[in-house]
């Protein structure tokens, strides 16, 4: 090592080492960590499902065990692998008449990991009706039928969870508004259909979160993937796939199942959580941890935000802040101080605020309290 050329050499090799841990393409050196984390609530555990996803046994392109080996990496409970029943492109060079055959590979892919692997299949059919997933399936071969209505009949006898993909679609419904036709009508009112898509993939639809408010459907959130997860929502820099949050008894099948039946989810996109407010306070509260170390007049606030989303606050308390505006940005694992200026206050403090990055109806937006002691 006495060569100065050959030290410099190891040098700038040891350099180049570290520098390609740490530039971007290197997921862990990037963003330190891309497993999606949100807190359970209380009464239940909060299951991170993706429930709409494609391989090249319909019109995906990879294989069911990349689905699987994206999920764990993302850190989900819970997929479903819904390939399309009636529309095969890769037919010529993948042959398979098996319908089950993308969930029993993805099933062996998981092994032990813990991922939860649901049997599904996509119906896929011209408007109306649309496409459709249904999962919890136990033989998607039985779907393939003429009749529509007998495809739905079938999944209703499987005991199936059937969900409206993107009613919102603009290939099949060209003004982008999620519309209730008479055999969505039909369907619903036969208890054919349990479930609809607000957000899909890269478009949300606030016409989809009425129809479900309005008919009582559980919503969904779903990645729709055909690619890559990594490229589709650029996880590397900081993007993730949409998910659906469903709130079980416990980390199950029929847990899962269950909850969805009841329509126990929200939906998280884009750093926007929607769903009902009975579910999202006790996510969005469970996920702050507050500390107040002194009792001064302007008191210092310490919020540690332990979920994956960036809380947007706007302040609807009675007091005021000292380093912040009305609106208060709680950034995803990391802690943030909060000057409040008390008015002479003592004891305890109740901050409410309005959570803007929420939506639980369209227009409407979650309120939660920060109680400070």
């Amino acid at each position: 090592m006495n060569d100065p050329h050959v030290k410099y050499r190891w040098v700038t090799c040891v350099i180049l080492l570290v520098l390609s841990m740490i530039l971007p393409g290197n997921v862990s050196g990037q963003t330190g960590k891309r497993a999606i984390e949100f807190p359970d609530i209380p009464g239940y555990k909060t299951l991170i499902c993706d429930l709409h996803m494609h391989t090249v046994l319909s019109d995906g392109s990879v294989w069911p065990d990349i689905r699987v080996r994206e999920a764990i990496r993302d850190g989900l409970d819970a997929i479903s692998i819904t390939d399309h029943l009636e529309y095969q492109p890769h037919s010529e060079d993948i042959p398979h008449p098996d319908r089950n055959r993308g969930y029993n590979l993805a099933l062996e892919s998981a092994g032990n990991s813990g991922l939860i692997i649901i049997n599904g299949a996509e119906i896929t059919r011209s408007m109306p009706p649309g496409h459709f997933n249904a999962i919890f399936l136990e033989d998607a071969n039985k779907l393939l039928r003429d009749d529509i209505l007998e495809v739905f009949r079938e999944a209703r006898r499987q005991d199936a969870f059937v969900c409206w993909n993107h009613p919102h679609w603009t290939a099949q419904q060209p003004d982008g508004v999620a519309t209730l036709q008479e055999i969505h009508e039909e369907l619903i009112n036969g208890e054919l259909i349990n479930g609809i898509e607000v957000y899909n993939e890269n478009t949300y639809s606030d016409e989809a979160l009425r129809i479900a408010l309005d008919k009582g459907l559980t919503i969904l959130g779903t990645s729709d993937i055909h690619g890559l997860i990594d490229w589709m929502f650029d996880v590397p820099g900081g993007g993730h796939r949409p998910v659906t949050l469903a709130f079980a008894s416990e980390k199950s099948p029929e847990s899962l199942k269950e909850a969805l039946f009841k329509g126990r989810t929200a939906v998280w996109f884009d750093n926007t959580l929607v769903g009902s407010a009975e579910f999202l306070v006790p996510l969005i509260e469970g996920s702050l941890q507050v500390e107040s170390p002194d009792n001064k007049l302007v008191r210092n606030v310490f919020v540690f935000n332990v979920s994956d989303a960036s809380y947007i606050l706007e302040n609807l308390s009675g007091f005021t802040f000292h380093n912040h505006s009305h609106v208060v940005a709680l950034k995803a694992h990391e802690r943030t101080l909060i000057q409040v200026k008390t008015a002479g206050s003592a004891g305890p403090l109740s901050l409410r605020f309005r959570v803007l990055n929420t939506v639980t109806a369209p227009g409407q937006h979650a309120e939660i309290e920060i109680r400070v002691e």
